[in-house]
């Protein structure tokens, strides 16, 4: 597990994010980069950079051979795969443990047992952790998702075994509903991740999603960072996340703890991970899924923990040993993150590629702004949206709000359409200042 060098199979802010770390450890970098990435500071800000194709992800960042390549022609003896891309993939990380790199997440049955949502369920069940009422496995044909509807009632949601980002999801609330949903979903899930098998729970309404932030490395040791809230998302993708969540007290707090480290322990887990769960408006929390890897929002628990989860991680898969007791693990405080997107919010969330003219970051105390953009960058089309993630912190969670409409406020991006004004909306709403928010907090605004 020694290593002296890392490469970043990733690009945008979560490449710039490790590298950072891994010289704060006094590790050296290699970023690799798309043709449309040439100019990109995660390139530049790396110790070696290498070109590994075209802008096509298919062709660069997913692109497996040119990766593992790059990282010996480098001597990289470590890959760090940040989020999405290959990051959930457990075949990229069983060729880097067998080409002797160190792949720096889970180990690959982790991540090919969790990927599979069903799979991931019946675990987790296992360890304890309650389950949404539904389906025992995949359902192949109608005639059994009448039969569980029967004794679950409606509403009920279909969804992709293999599934994520709301893709194969269908909801319904009486048969004619669950007659269409039941094939569009099947048609969905197959072309969207090459794997037709759907499952099906009892749709629980206005829930909150809650996770947990867990950490767990080569010696069965386990912590909980504790609780975000990402409940304000639209398209079940995540626009808003805090931490902690108004709606955890302490006791709560505990039980949701103790479940994810259970949970965790129970498959040997190590590095970074995340266990998310759907609470209802009676606060029962029911297991949703399991993310093995790095998260878009882990600057929110870093914040309110003091702990440096990326950091953290490249210790554990160097072979180190925990030294964090659970008893240490304190939330100072509130941290809420705005995903700040190049799309058009009044268009739908349409992604808005272009050039940047000018850019003013947002300062002051409790600020913190994790972005790859800078005046003359250009926004390419063939990426994900997200340009920055803006953080801020205050003693509580109207201290936060406050800073946070002020930072956004002063941040200014000319050149593009941004999110930036749709996230001032929300920062003003009544229900979220209150804190009275669920997953159909966008619909319903």
């Amino acid at each position: 597990m020694n290593f002296q060098k890392i490469l970043i199979a990733n690009r945008g802010e979560i490449a710039l994010r490790i590298i950072r770390a891994a010289h704060e450890l006094r590790l050296k970098t290699v970023a690799v980069y798309s043709a449309a990435d040439s100019e990109s500071l995660h390139a530049r800000l790396a110790d070696e950079a290498v070109c590994i194709g075209p802008a096509p992800s298919k062709e660069s960042y997913l692109n497996i051979t040119r990766i593992i390549s790059a990282a010996e022609i480098t001597g990289a003896k470590a890959i760090h795969p940040g989020y999405g891309f290959l990051a959930e993939n457990p075949e990229f990380a069983e060729i880097c443990e067998s080409c002797g790199i160190t792949f720096i997440g889970p180990q690959p049955e982790h991540i090919r047992a969790m990927g599979d949502k069903i799979k991931a369920k019946e675990t987790m069940e296992k360890a304890g952790l309650p389950g949404i009422p539904g389906s025992h496995g995949n359902i192949d044909h109608m005639r059994d998702a009448r039969r569980i509807t029967k004794e679950i009632g409606y509403p009920v949601i279909l969804k992709a075994a293999a599934g994520g980002g709301g893709k194969g999801m269908r909801i319904a609330r009486s048969d004619e509903e669950l007659d269409a949903g039941f094939r569009i979903a099947q048609a969905e899930a197959k072309a969207a991740f090459g794997d037709g098998r759907i499952y099906l729970e009892k749709f629980i309404g206005k829930p909150r999603h809650i996770e947990v932030q867990i950490l767990g490395d080569n010696y069965g040791k386990v912590i909980a960072l504790g609780e975000r809230e990402c409940s304000i998302q639209r398209r079940h993708q995540k626009l808003i996340e805090e931490s902690p969540s108004v709606a955890v007290d302490e006791t709560l707090r505990r039980r949701l703890t103790l479940s994810a480290v259970a949970a965790a322990e129970s498959i040997g887990y190590r590095s970074a991970g995340t266990i998310e769960f759907l609470m209802d408006q009676d606060k029962n929390f029911y297991f949703m899924e399991m993310n093995t890897r790095i998260q878009v929002e882990h600057p929110v628990t870093e914040m309110v923990t003091g702990i440096d989860v990326v950091k953290e991680q490249i210790n554990i898969a160097l072979g180190d040993r925990l030294k964090i007791m659970q008893e240490d693990v304190e939330l100072r405080g509130h941290a809420i993150e705005c995903r700040i997107n190049a799309e058009d919010p009044e268009r739908n969330f349409v992604p808005v590629p272009g050039k940047i003219v000018f850019f003013h970051m947002p300062q002051g105390i409790g600020v913190r702004f994790d972005t790859h953009i800078f005046a003359g960058h250009v926004i390419p089309s063939h990426y994900d949206s997200l340009i920055g993630k803006l953080i801020c912190h205050g003693n509580s969670r109207a201290e936060a709000i406050a800073r946070m409409k002020r930072a956004l406020e002063e941040i200014v991006i000319e050149g593009i359409t941004t999110t930036i004004p749709f996230h001032r909306r929300i920062m003003e709403h009544p229900k979220y200042v209150e804190g009275n928010i669920s997953t159909n907090f966008i619909e319903e605004m």
